[in-house]
């Protein structure tokens, strides 16, 4: 039968609703089944957690070697030694030799984990193989450990300090000392021949005996001559004897290699920081230095072993008042110049204010063979340092420029009344009169005390009297009066002048060494403190006697 119209109206609006019902019930369904699995994964994390509380401890060990089928290793748990089985999830190529592994209650290793980065740290003393090495250990007992995986081809070298268990007897990683690491400066000196003024002659001695043999190696062979192992340079402090080990190895660099692509190491030993109290110490880091100087001249580098005050280090044998340590480390060194092992490559440099207190082993032809004095400067030398330090570039005050048409002649003109001002033997600058055994008595003038380091000084003072000029005045630049107060304060104050209680140190200074001094006349005093300018006297006879030099 026909259906009415209003029956169609109210069958459209009854669909209509079930379906927004059933549109619903579906979203409901959807949230519901949203709840359930989030409550599902929650219920699962919560028995995770449970299983993981209520499971029992892992341990950790150290993995001491792995089968060949790799299902199987050996470890120390707990300083006991035992097979275990390895896990499948477990991949042999990440188990390591002396790494930590993390085992199961069961016994199997689940886990790997990293090396040791705590332990105590030995020295090696040698190599027993590849894989073992035997170290100095606390108390001076000598142990064996096995290197660990890592350090298998990390270069490991004798001399180097290593961190090991002592549980497990495994060395684990390299420690960089600084006493080691401090003293290959991989960066060369940045000092050259034309930045030291007023020792043309000395640089000319030192070239020959250092360049000469690597810029023409084929004549010394044609000519079966070696060239030198070592160079002693002495003289007054503050002359320049750093400078010039500096400028060698600067040198070097330069000839080896276009734009330095070959290295030069310069080894800056400075003597007293090389002593140690302990027993043997001094003399295990003079055979880890040159250790280290042989591996790098080894592979092509020039190598230069510089030590600093080296009397400090190799004073006479038999001299030492509170200890004997002298009468072992010159030994150790005279070994390692000329021992059985060659020195090929290494030129070893030598600085001293007192050569004469260095055992006399030492300075004989074939170990320091060359001995080169840097004088004090003189008149000629001393200009030269001034244009080191003293240019044109600098600002100058108006009245130094008056009378001269450029900067540099107005530089030279200052340059040379300094030079005046320090050179003159006027009253002004006398300092002692030195009398001797003989009768003969002798002024020094402060000029006989000059250094590079002292002239060097003076023009800092100068510079710093100018800043300070230029904030209270306001004028700036150089003026001659700068220099003129520098110098006095210099010559008043300096630290290089003689102590009066040794007065034979005054003997060696005017060149009459092995003069007897019996009596020093002081002829200025420190006016700058308000002291009146008269001469003193000192008596020798009332200061202490120094016999070993009279």
């Amino acid at each position: 039968m026909t259906e009415t119209p209003t029956e169609m109206k109210r069958l459209r609006e009854d669909t209509a609703s079930l379906r927004q019902q059933l549109y619903s019930a579906g979203k409901r369904n959807e949230a519901l089944s949203k709840t359930l699995r989030t409550a599902r994964d929650e219920l699962n994390r919560i028995k995770e957690e449970a299983r993981r509380l209520t499971e029992p401890p892992n341990n950790w060990g150290t993995l001491i070697a792995l089968d060949e089928s790799g299902v199987a290793a050996d470890v120390i748990v707990g300083g006991r030694r035992m097979r275990v089985a390895v896990a499948p999830e477990v991949e042999p190529t990440q188990l390591r030799a002396g790494a930590d592994v993390l085992l199961s209650e069961g016994l199997v290793i689940i886990g790997t984990g990293t090396f040791a980065s705590v332990g105590s740290v030995v020295n090696v003393r040698e190599f027993v193989d590849e894989t073992r090495i035997l170290v100095g250990a606390p108390g001076d007992d000598e142990q064996v450990f096995v290197l660990a995986a890592d350090l298998i081809d990390s270069g490991l070298r004798v001399g180097d300090a290593v961190v090991v268990d002592t549980r497990t007897h495994y060395a684990l990683q390299v420690v960089e000392k600084p006493e080691v690491s401090s003293l290959l400066l991989e960066e060369v000196p940045d000092i050259t021949y034309s930045d030291i003024g007023g020792l043309a002659d000395q640089i000319g001695l030192i070239k020959d005996a250092v360049e000469l043999p690597f810029e023409h190696p084929e004549l010394y062979t044609e000519h079966g001559l070696k060239p030198p192992k070592g160079i002693l340079l002495y003289g007054p402090p503050g002359c320049g004897k750093t400078l010039i080990a500096k400028a060698v190895a600067n040198s070097l660099a330069d000839r080896t290699g276009e734009v330095r692509a070959r290295k030069t190491y310069f080894l800056n030993i400075k003597g007293p920081e090389l002593l140690d109290k302990y027993v043997g110490e001094t003399e295990r880091q003079l055979r880890l230095i040159f250790a280290r100087a042989r591996e790098k001249a080894s592979a092509g580098f020039p190598v230069v072993v510089f030590f600093d005050e080296m009397e400090s280090l190799f004073r006479t044998r038999g001299t030492g008042k509170s200890s004997d340590v002298e009468t072992t480390i010159v030994p150790q060194l005279l070994t390692e110049i000329d021992g059985v092992e060659q020195l090929d490559n290494v030129i070893v440099i030598g600085a001293s204010n007192r050569e004469d207190l260095i055992d006399p082993a030492i300075l004989r032809p074939g170990r320091l063979d060359v001995k080169i004095r840097i004088e004090r400067p003189d008149a000629d030398a001393a200009r030269d340092i001034f244009e080191k330090y003293l240019t044109a570039d600098l600002p100058l005050h108006t009245s130094v420029h008056d009378g001269h048409s450029t900067p540099a002649e107005a530089v030279s003109t200052l340059i040379d009344f300094c030079v005046d001002r320090m050179y003159s033997q006027s009253p002004e600058n006398e300092f002692v009169e030195v009398s001797y055994a003989d009768g003969s008595k002798e002024v020094l003038h402060f000029s006989d005390f000059a250094s590079g380091a002292m002239i060097h000084n003076i023009v800092d003072r100068a510079k710093k009297s100018a800043i300070k000029s230029l904030l209270d005045t306001g004028e700036r630049g150089l003026r001659r009066d700068h220099f003129e107060a520098a110098i006095a304060e210099e010559f008043s104050e300096h630290e290089d002048l003689p102590n009066t209680t040794n007065p034979d140190e005054w003997a060696r200074i005017s060149g009459r060494k092995g003069e007897r001094v019996t009596h020093l006349r002081m002829m200025h005093l420190d006016t700058t403190r308000g002291a009146p300018t008269v001469p003193y006297e000192v008596d020798v006879a009332e200061v202490r006697p120094n016999s070993d030099l009279v």
